[in-house]
């Protein structure tokens, strides 16, 4: 490639905050659900790089070619690859495409395309603009970007207003959240410059079960379930990010739940268990799957009675199992462990995504 930045560049962070701000000379986006991408297109060769410097290229032949169409011949975009599914993003289907097989890669690529969303102008032809002004970046931006049925420019507005209406309504197409950007601002990878808000809300939910922390036999993260209208207990995700003090702590508060805790458990028959040699040697269930972003990472859960309930944070859902990893607030003594359903929890209305996309 033969461009002024050459990958990999690391994209331009937010900083998180509670509202929408309202200074003047600002600019805000949607926050898009998928995975940050940034595009260096030389002609022909195309690359598009992610958050984590690790290539996306080969995951993601149809966007390799969307952008083909749509791109100067040569330049470096900042955007999102989403995947729409009828009339909202589907993030779970975006997580089926990161796989190793070539042929089912290209087989996703036909049943699930992903869609690119543009919205920052690192470079065109020989010029950086890496110290250009946000609001010049943007203008050029839509002087360049051809928009198609897959490559799309974000939205935008300076309206906080607006902004605002974006925040509550856009949630129900799958959308995150909105991010906030300066008029001044120059783009600087890797630095928490933007700021962003996102839904956040709660949930006493049933903790089933912990994983062990990569650390050494502290607890990484809490298990959690809710029941559902036929009474089972549904896995929807975990909490985590505590403080290591904190974590050895709970390896003591837990130890009484362990007891006889596969007797009946509600995931005793987690698809493809195994019982294997726990961290302290103890026999525990391992679901049997490995992460797809870290073939090394360790998945086994230690199984716990239902008994305690905990209330954490969280942003959205995608389905009926939380969309991030949620932030564990303080336990629930006072909740019945039954009580906890997905009834609690809000589900936002729905919004059409080509209305989102249509800006």
């Amino acid at each position: 490639m033969d461009l002024p930045l050459l990958p990999p560049v690391k994209p331009m962070l937010a900083k998180a905050v509670t509202k929408v701000p309202t200074a003047e000379h600002m600019y805000y986006e949607p926050k898009w659900d998928g995975f940050r991408c940034i595009v260096f297109r030389d002609g022909d060769e195309v690359e598009l790089g992610s958050r984590n410097e690790r290539p996306l290229t080969r995951y993601f032949p149809e966007v390799v070619e969307a952008v083909k169409a749509a791109l100067p011949e040569r330049c470096v975009v900042d955007g999102e690859i989403v995947v729409p599914r009828g009339d909202r993003l589907h993030f779970e289907a975006l997580l089926q495409r990161i796989h190793p097989a070539k042929s089912r890669v290209d087989l996703l690529a036909e049943q699930t395309p992903a869609s690119f969303v543009a919205f920052d102008l690192l470079a065109v032809g020989d010029e950086s603009l890496m110290e250009t002004p946000f609001a010049q970046r943007r203008a050029r931006l839509q002087e360049v970007v051809t928009v198609t049925e897959s490559v799309h420019l974000t939205a935008i507005t300076q309206d906080p207003d607006t902004a605002q209406r974006w925040f509550e309504e856009f949630e129900g197409a799958g959308l995150d959240g909105v991010v906030a950007k300066a008029a001044d601002l120059p783009y600087g990878p890797d630095q928490r410059l933007m700021t962003k808000v996102k839904h956040v809300r709660t949930a006493d939910c049933v903790v089933a079960g912990f994983r062990w922390h990569k650390s050494g036999p502290i607890v990484g993260s809490l298990l959690l379930g809710l029941y559902d209208d036929s009474g089972d207990l549904q896995h929807i995700g975990v909490a985590a990010s505590f403080p290591m003090a904190r974590r050895a702590e709970l390896v003591e508060e837990l130890a009484p739940y362990r007891a006889e805790a596969l007797d009946g458990h509600p995931w005793q028959d987690w698809a493809n268990a195994e019982v294997v040699n726990g961290a302290n040697g103890e026999e525990h269930r391992m679901p049997g799957a490995q992460s797809r972003w870290n073939a090394g990472k360790d998945l086994s859960w230690v199984p716990l009675r239902p008994e305690l309930v905990v209330e954490v944070k969280y942003d959205q859902l995608e389905g009926r199992r939380l969309r991030h990893t949620g932030q564990f607030l303080r336990w629930r003594p006072d909740r019945e462990p039954r009580s906890c359903t997905y009834d609690q929890l809000e589900v936002p209305v729905r919004y059409d995504l080509a209305e989102v996309f249509a800006g």
